[in-house]
């Protein structure tokens, strides 16, 4: 058995495997703003910390925003250039999956800061954001405390024609 201080070491080493979850109702998307690096709105996500791909979007969807994974369809994979807050992770294997879910969304309050159905409009203003932040047009200190997209969702979503 693994004690507490070398699973938590274990715990802040990337894996560089990541889950992302589309989750609909008609035809707006549920997003999270990030309450930890990296800041920024996005799908429920998150690493597979040993799990399988498929097995971590069912699990990740439960923990961040509550809900019950009912079927799922992957969308697309790849890599992609993107950092996260653990030791090594500034790349990631992800797969991205269409969860289709029941319940009501109980966000986890330790990882997010909200979490809720985002109109295309509402999500192409996020990204114009994250294109100004890109740009040089918005500091760090102003990101943090009112993002837009992640920068690898921005990807994500002009790759799944959501942008």
């Amino acid at each position: 058995m693994t004690n507490p201080i070398e699973q938590e070491a274990k715990d802040n080493i990337c894996d560089h495997t990541s889950v992302g979850m589309i989750i609909r109702k008609g035809e707006n998307i549920l997003l999270i703003e990030r309450r930890i690096f990296p800041f920024g709105f996005a799908p429920p996500a998150g690493h597979l910390d040993g799990d399988t791909f498929d097995h971590s979007a069912l699990r990740e969807t439960e923990e961040e925003v509550g809900l019950k994974s009912k079927s799922s369809k992957l969308l697309i994979e790849g890599k992609k250039e993107n950092k996260c807050r653990r030791i090594g992770g500034s790349w990631h294997y992800w797969k991205i999956y269409e969860i289709q879910t029941e319940g009501e969304i109980q966000r986890s309050e330790e990882e997010t800061k909200q979490a809720g159905w985002f109109s295309i409009e509402q999500i192409k203003n996020l990204a114009s954001k994250i294109q100004r932040y890109l740009d040089g047009q918005i500091p760090e200190s102003e990101w943090q405390e009112s993002p837009g997209l992640e920068p690898v969702w921005f990807e994500w979503f002009k790759e799944l024609g959501i942008l």
